[in-house]
């Protein structure tokens, strides 16, 4: 494990993981983004962060949509 500097208060060391959890997500939902403005392909998007095609459809297809961004079916 690596050697990090961490909070007397647990509770102090868990907010800073819930806060990065939330920073990845929006970095995620970002890039994901991007690539798919880009005419990347939900194969190509999923491959890239190590998940199936499926998850990464479920996960962002509705928020892409409400945000206009036209949609490659493979």
């Amino acid at each position: 494990m690596i050697d990090l500097a961490t909070p007397e208060d647990p509770a102090d060391g868990l907010a800073a993981v819930v806060a990065l959890r939330r920073l990845t997500e929006q970095l995620e939902a970002a890039e994901v983004e991007r690539a798919m403005r880009t005419g990347w392909s939900w194969p190509e998007v999923a491959e890239a962060l190590g998940v199936t095609r499926q998850a990464v459809h479920k996960k962002h297809a509705k928020r892409l949509i409400a945000a206009g961004v036209e949609l490659r079916r493979r």
